[in-house]
């Protein structure tokens, strides 16, 4: 296939290509280069991939990004809470409103396939903290970046049932993990970083609880969606991950703390967090025989043998930031 990736210089988008690539697809990444492009120096030889700088917020630049192709994966956001609190209307314009902008534009190109990456976060918080939620649970987004992606969700779902469009969102869990584009924002990895630079963490909610993904198996997920036949995939909604990788913030510094015994941890108890959520994973293991690679004790690994190795001397560096 002819694959257009959004934000395909990002974390997750920069390790989907590289995937991509060697499945013998032709691929096509459109990013505005919000954190650089240095992580697609690796594939920038490759006969099949092709790099166009533009904004999905313009209408002009989706056109031309959508010719040719015959399968969207739309990662290109506003990615985090802490990002869209800060530019509430600028999180809005992109993880909204551009997004149903794309995927009105894909229907009018004559796009088949159209993946949209989604967050866990949209279950916010368990009314039951000793049941799992599943993707018939109850959507309920406690900041602006679950809400858009809810809605987004929403508008894609409600356009399904036309033969040649097939729309599948993924509601990926908390992505860990090695990427050409490194992120030290997200908590396994920023946990992992901390406490082996600084030999100190400050933990708060010790006790509440989250999905996580590899950041490789949540581009292998959308690899198997694109290659799974279109009555499996279109029109459902799918959680990534693996439901035994669902930990507290005390089970995450518990597995760090071997490979730095001397580091100070200071939990700072909350009695409320809006978002403490365990989920089920059984209906992508079912449906699409999808299983996770790497475990989150091997991601800790993965990033704590980085860290030891000098490759990277300013880990404060905004480059490794969202």
């Amino acid at each position: 296939m002819k694959i257009l990736v959004t934000g395909g210089a990002g974390y997750i988008g920069s390790t989907l290509v590289r995937i991509l690539l060697a499945e013998g697809h032709q691929v096509r990444v459109l990013d505005s280069l919000l954190h650089g492009g240095h992580a697609l120096l690796g594939v920038w030889a490759d006969p099949g991939f092709e790099f166009t700088r533009g904004d999905i917020s313009d209408r002009k630049t989706l056109k031309p990004a959508l010719a040719g192709i015959d399968a969207v994966v739309h990662l290109a956001a506003i990615v985090g809470d802490p990002a869209c609190a800060r530019n509430p209307e600028l999180a809005k314009a992109v993880n909204l409103e551009s997004s149903l902008a794309l995927i009105e534009e894909s229907q009018l190109s004559g796009i088949k396939r159209f993946i949209f990456a989604s967050t866990c976060s949209n279950y916010g918080k368990m009314n039951d903290v000793n049941q799992y939620v599943d993707e018939d649970s109850e959507l309920q987004p406690v900041s602006l970046y679950a809400e858009t992606k809810v809605g987004v969700e929403k508008a894609l779902l409600a356009s399904a049932g036309s033969r040649d469009w097939c729309p599948t969102p993924l509601r990926f869990a908390t992505i860990f993990g090695v990427s050409s584009r490194m992120r030290f924002d997200l908590t396994v990895n920023e946990f992992t970083m901390e406490m082996m630079t600084k030999k100190h963490l400050k933990v708060y909610g010790e006790q509440f609880w989250r999905p996580y993904v590899h950041v490789l198996d949540a581009a292998r997920a959308m690899q198997l969606v694109l290659s799974s036949p279109a009555e499996k995939v279109a029109g459902r909604v799918f959680n990534v991950g693996s439901t035994d990788q669902n930990f507290q913030k005390q089970q995450l510094v518990e597995m760090i703390c071997p490979y730095v015994p001397d580091a100070q941890v200071e939990f700072v108890h909350k009695t409320e967090d809006p978002r403490d959520y365990r989920v089920s994973f059984k209906r992508i293991y079912d449906q699409l025989g999808f299983n996770i690679t790497r475990s989150v004790a091997q991601g800790i690994e993965e990033v704590a043998h980085l860290v030891r190795s000098g490759i990277i001397h300013n880990f404060a560096d905004e480059r490794y930031r969202n």
